[in-house]
C-alpha cells in the first residue's frame, strides 16, 4: 500500500515544477502547461486527503476544479491562437504592452 507521504511527495513535486515552468519559461503554451501541472498537483493533495481522512468534500472540489480547467483550457488555447495570428510568436516579450492602436 502506498503512504499518504508518497502520494503528497507527488503532489508537491508536480506542482513545483509547474511553478518553475512558470517562472522560467518565455513561451507561453509552456507556461499554460506548467499552470495545469500546478492544477494537477492540487487536486491529487485534496484527493489524498480526503481518502485519508475519508471525507468526500475535497473530491467534490476536485472535481469541480476540473471541470473549470476544461473551460479555461479552451478559452486559453483560443486566446493563444488568437495572440499567435497577430504577433507570429509566442514568445512572452513580446506580448508587454497594452496598447489599442499603434499610435499609442
Amino acid at each position: 500500500m502506498i503512504s499518504l507521504t508518497s502520494y503528497a511527495f507527488v503532489s508537491m513535486m508536480l506542482f513545483s515544477i509547474g511553478v518553475i515552468g512558470v517562472i522560467a519559461r518565455r513561451n507561453i503554451f509552456v507556461i499554460y502547461m506548467s499552470l495545469e501541472l500546478m492544477l494537477n498537483g492540487v487536486n491529487l493533495f485534496l484527493v489524498t486527503f480526503a481518502r485519508y481522512h475519508f471525507n468526500m468534500d475535497p473530491q467534490i472540489i476536485t472535481i469541480m476544479v476540473i471541470s473549470i480547467a476544461a473551460a479555461e483550457a479552451a478559452i486559453f488555447l483560443s486566446v493563444i491562437i488568437l495572440l499567435y495570428r497577430s504577433r507570429k510568436s509566442l514568445d512572452t516579450d513580446i506580448f508587454n504592452t497594452l496598447t489599442q492602436g499603434e499610435n499609442s
